[in-house]
């Protein structure tokens, strides 16, 4: 037998060798790890949300009940005019991001020398 061909075969005996070695241990001893792993988080997982909204619930309630009475008329009151305060802002501000303001509207029309713009309804 030439000696190129009993070379090539050695190659291709340790290459199989070797894949068939790797392949059994990703097969028969890693995958099976991960996939314990994965379930370990997977379950775990489920169960936080849950825990998460209880203490959540928990929390807010406790502290509620620990407020006094007279606190909560003032502060509800002050908290809500501000909550308000902050809705509207942000929703204008949200508007003339896509809209424009009042100012640039002005502006674009005396720009166009007062036609509307096309597609309005402005007579």
């Amino acid at each position: 037998m030439p000696f190129w061909l009993t070379l090539t075969i050695q190659i291709l005996a340790t290459v199989g060798a070797v894949l068939v070695t790797l392949w059994g241990f990703w097969r028969f001893v890693v995958r099976p790890y991960l996939d314990a792993r994965v379930a370990e988080l997977i379950e775990a997982g489920r169960d936080i949300e849950p825990a998460v909204t209880r203490g959540v619930k928990k929390g807010v309630a406790d502290t509620i009940r620990e407020l006094p009475e007279s606190a909560l008329d003032g502060t509800v009151k002050e908290s809500t005019r501000q909550f308000l305060k902050f809705g509207s802002g942000l929703f204008e501000n949200g508007l003339s991001s896509f809209l424009g303001s009042a100012a640039d509207l002005e502006r674009s029309r005396q720009k166009d020398g007062g036609n509307p713009p096309k597609g309005s309804t402005d007579s």
